[in-house]
């Protein structure tokens, strides 16, 4: 058997505390979200958990803080696309986030797929609660009057606006979960297409090549 590889694109910026966490969701209606990946990730003895989402049959993106085979593409596996460089949500868009984390602070924890609707914030939320909080590369998201949050378990998992995968679960603060404070992927497009084609892959999906 010839053994098969996928591209793990791995992004990482940090502004303050690292979670990836769903609060306030409900269950995913099962294969409605089939560019999902869960990733079990083996250091050591005790193995950690995070969610991805395929751009390409070979190719997964997540959170670089998450640190499997090939995908076989069917119905109930997918891939989603990313949005180009010059792409970007605006304040109010409503996106969707799913994943398999906890669904309270408390630590209820879920074999089911959950999803959560999160609003973009303006910018200055987030910057006036996140020290490093970079525009550029972060999208703000969630307020405290929704009740709704990602948790652990949900890192590396896509802010999914208007069909395409704007976002990473990455970032909130341990003690107030609203906003939080995701990587933005656009900003990083450039550099996931290098990627790509570092590792003779193909053009994403979604998109021309910009060759």
């Amino acid at each position: 058997v010839r053994p098969q590889t996928v591209l793990l694109v791995f992004l990482s910026i940090v502004p303050q505390q690292c979670f990836g966490q769903i609060i306030g969701g409900r269950e995913v209606k099962p294969h409605s979200r089939p560019y999902m990946a869960y990733l079990e990730i083996k250091n050591g003895s005790k193995p950690s958990y995070c969610g991805g989402f395929l751009i390409r049959p070979d190719a997964v993106l997540s959170a670089a803080h998450c640190l499997k085979p090939r995908a076989r593409i069917n119905k109930h596996v997918q891939f989603i696309s990313i949005p180009r460089r010059n792409e970007h949500v605006r304040e109010g868009d409503l996106c969707t986030v799913s994943g398999w984390g906890w669904t309270s602070v408390t630590g209820n924890k879920t074999n089911m797929m959950r999803e959560v609707k999160l609003k973009v914030q303006e910018e200055k939320i987030c910057q006036q609660l996140f020290r490093n909080y970079q525009r550029q590369s972060m999208i703000c998201v969630g307020d405290k009057y929704s009740k709704k949050a990602t948790y652990k378990g949900d890192s590396g998992g896509p802010l999914v606006c208007n069909k395409k995968a704007h976002g990473i679960v990455s970032h909130a603060r341990e003690h107030n979960l609203f906003p939080e404070a995701f990587t933005r992927i656009s900003h990083f497009e450039p550099w996931i297409r290098k990627q790509l084609k570092r590792f003779s892959l193909q053009d994403i999906p979604g998109y021309p090549s910009s060759d």
